[in-house]
């Protein structure tokens, strides 16, 4: 889940999902975790660990953060992201155009 080993300038968008500890729950059950290891997950929710790494190893303007507790979320997640680089694509061409 660490994120701060990568170089800053690899990247263009940090993508941060989070998920409310009642459903991060009930996957981790369904997925046979140990109650460790649930404990741990639902914790670094808690506390932001993935958010906060990324607030420390990328400029703001980088980090999105997408809820992903459904399916409509993960929907909704695909067409931001799709958007996303499609607009990227197109500021590439014209920079490339220049």
């Amino acid at each position: 889940h660490s994120c701060d080993f990568f170089p800053e300038d690899w990247f263009d968008l940090v993508l941060v999902l989070r998920a409310t500890t009642s459903c991060i729950y009930d996957r981790l059950v369904l997925r046979k975790y140990s109650e460790k290891k649930r404990e741990e997950n639902i914790t670094c929710e808690i506390m932001q660990v993935c958010l906060e790494e990324a607030r420390s190893t990328f400029p703001e303007v980088l980090i999105n953060e997408l809820q992903n507790n459904a399916i409509k979320d993960l929907e909704s997640n695909i067409a931001r992201i799709s958007k996303w680089v499609e607009d990227w694509r197109a500021a590439r061409s014209k920079e490339r155009a220049k």
